[in-house]
């Protein structure tokens, strides 16, 4: 599995004191099969116990939330904040609520996030929580009392300069502004301290789309620099429906490709004339429906129950829904059918298996703490924002962004370069954002 003996030993320490831990222990394989070559080359890694301290979190609060439902009765929910590493700036990530939540899901998001943030080139440390709560189905009432009481206890650990939160999976606009306006009513503070805010109180142009925008820039300029290609005339499978799927499947049609995917947890729709992104923003933003009433007004799509995207014939494939969701025969039903790059909109939605398949068929690998960087870099503009009280014009956030997710592709090649590993973007990604976070922190000392 390893070829050092000090990332052998971390990880044997990792998986002794983590049991159960799957999501979090997949995460840091590969982050440290990944960064072997600089663990060799750079001894102080070593001696100043770079990865047992890398691997830890600085801290996880767990809580309770308490709140009443529509009925009048009493709900209990857990909930997270894991504050991962602060190295190079205040800890950064999303809040996530769904019933699927659990420690090691948020620490392995956590440890992404770090490398992530290091990655955007702006100062932000890695962090992530939630709560296994489910907004789905729920009311907007029961949804704000249960993001007041969540924040009742969430606002003693965060801040603008300290912990900053953001939106995740089952945390758009409206958990956001009902988590803001209670951090504001308990503490009297107008600030910075969560990000994807609306933008008549301190949002950013722009955050809406910057996950899904952001992965094709970085797919479009990977694209540039080692096929010479783009994705004008490209066929794109994209699973999910959320903002990361959406915003995905608007930028690749920009960008001159034809999508004709998009799924959501009962299965996916196929429109070979190209998804009609309207209708799917009308079902999935406006009305938070099922992504199978597509088909009610396309009577040239099908929708499939369950079943996998990566079984359609495609050359670009962007996995935007959850961890895990792309197999190992999924990853060869792509290869057999002709993709050239995979890259990842959400966490971690590849299998190890997955990975080595792409990488033994040399189809481009895209990870998503490189690849779906987008959204936290936005996130940073936004508290660049916040803190001069001032707007940029979604063209200024926009081309930031962009410029973001162009140096992403070239730190990651320039790292992978370093040690002969060509067109590797995922150890290019892992070795560029390791470099980072480490340098800072022997930089630091120990604390």
């Amino acid at each position: 599995m390893f070829k050092t003996q000090y990332a052998k030993q971390v990880f044997g320490m990792l998986s002794a004191r983590n049991p159960g831990q799957a999501e979090f222990l997949q995460a840091a394989q590969e982050v440290l099969g990944s960064i072997e070559p600089e663990l060799d080359a750079n001894p102080e890694l070593t001696s100043n116990a770079i990865l047992e301290r890398i691997t830890e979190p600085d801290r996880i609060v767990r809580f309770r939330v308490t709140w009443v439902d529509d009925l009048g009765q009493i709900q209990v929910n857990r909930a997270w904040r894991v504050e991962f590493n602060n190295a190079i700036g205040p800890y950064k990530g999303g809040l996530r609520f769904h019933d699927s939540v659990t420690e090691s899901i948020l620490k392995f998001l956590g440890f992404e996030q770090t490398f992530k943030n290091a990655l955007t080139g702006l100062w932000m440390g890695g962090g992530k929580g939630g709560s296994d709560f489910d907004p789905h189905g729920k009311s907007d009432g029961e949804v704000m009392r249960f993001c007041q009481a969540f924040m009742t206890e969430l606002y003693r650990h965060i801040g603008p300069e300290s912990d900053v939160p953001a939106g995740d999976i089952g945390v758009g606009g409206r958990e956001i502004g009902y988590l803001f306006g209670q951090y504001k009513r308990v503490t009297k503070q107008f600030s910075g301290v969560l990000t994807g805010k609306g933008l008549d109180f301190g949002g950013s142009l722009v955050r809406t789309e910057a996950t899904g925008y952001g992965l094709c820039y970085y797919v479009q300029e990977a694209l540039r620099r080692l096929r010479n290609d783009s994705f004008a005339d490209k066929t794109v499978v994209i699973s999910g429906s959320g903002n990361v799927a959406i915003f995905a499947c608007e930028k690749a049609a920009q960008l001159g490709a034809k999508v004709v995917t998009m799924s959501d947890s009962a299965g996916y729709v196929y429109d070979p004339d190209g998804i009609d992104l309207a209708a799917v923003k009308a079902i999935k933003l406006d009305r938070r429906g099922r992504i199978a009433e597509y088909v009610d007004a396309h009577p040239g799509a099908k929708f499939v129950a369950g079943g996998s995207v990566w079984r359609l014939p495609c050359d670009i494939a962007l996995p935007c829904a959850t961890q895990n969701e792309l197999t190992g025969d999924d990853a060869k039903a792509l290869i057999a059918n002709g993709a050239i790059i995979v890259a990842e909109g959400a966490n971690m939605p590849s299998t190890p298996e997955a990975i080595d398949a792409l990488h033994a068929a040399k189809v481009l690998f895209a990870p998503g703490k490189a690849s779906n960087a987008g959204g936290v870099a936005v996130s940073g503009l936004e508290m660049s924002q916040d803190s001069q009280l001032i707007q940029w014009s979604f063209a200024e956030v926009d081309e930031r962004l962009r410029g973001i997710m162009v140096n992403i592709v070239a730190q990651s090649l320039a790292a992978a370069g370093d040690y002969g590993m060509g067109e590797d973007l995922m150890n290019g990604a892992n070795i560029a954002g390791f470099r980072r976070v480490a340098g800072a922190m022997i930089a630091q000392g120990v604390y």
